[in-house]
């Protein structure tokens, strides 16, 4: 008897848990981390503030869920564009980075409002902090697609990849010009795919 008002209740949280997200989102997005008012989200969101406090430890909590969630697709994207590049054949680690790299950048072309917002400076206390750990997982993410058999991986290589894509990642977010920021990615990928020569004279 007890088992369908339970879920009926779990429901309606994800529900309103989604909605908070959806406000915060969309409230971040225009007025930025510390001009958003908590009390325009829960309006949005057709929800109270308790219940912004049930789910989320306050304003902080929602801007950096959004944030993890945002990264969980972005790793998705990435993750399925160097499988997909393996199952049709690709062994080169460069072009799988790339396969994978041109995926993350489309990601910030699809979801231009939280690429934007996370890459804008208005975050909460700490954020920045969190920016260079989630590079820094990245980096080892890249490294092993060239490490060696020997375990041997080109270090200086996978700096310079990595923070050539996330200089590109940071310009086509800020960019409102879609057409701009396409052609800027394009680029930065095919001057990446140019630096295939260095791997080939390493002794």
């Amino acid at each position: 008897m007890s088992v369908e008002p339970v879920s009926r209740m779990s429901d309606r949280g994800a529900a309103t848990r989604s909605a908070l997200l959806a406000a915060a989102r969309e409230v971040f997005s225009e007025a930025g981390f510390a001009q958003a008012a908590v009390t325009d989200i829960v309006a949005k969101a057709g929800a109270s503030v308790g219940s912004l406090y049930h789910h989320f430890s306050g304003k902080a909590d929602l801007y950096l869920t959004l944030f993890g969630e945002f990264q969980s697709r972005q790793q998705e994207r990435t993750r399925e564009a160097v499988h997909r590049a393996r199952d049709l054949g690709e062994s080169d680690p460069m072009r799988m980075f790339i396969a994978g790299a041109r995926a993350y950048l489309d990601g910030c072309l699809a979801e231009p409002d939280l690429s934007r917002l996370f890459v804008s400076g208005d975050g909460p206390p700490g954020f920045d902090r969190v920016l260079r750990d989630r590079l820094r997982t990245w980096a080892r993410r890249n490294a092993a697609l060239f490490e060696t058999g020997d375990g041997d991986v080109d270090e200086a290589l996978v700096v310079v990849l990595t923070g050539a894509v996330s200089g590109a990642v940071s310009e086509v977010a800020l960019s409102e010009d879609d057409e701009a920021s396409r052609r800027l990615a394009d680029d930065v990928l095919a001057i990446i795919s140019s630096m295939e020569s260095r791997r080939e004279r390493k002794p």
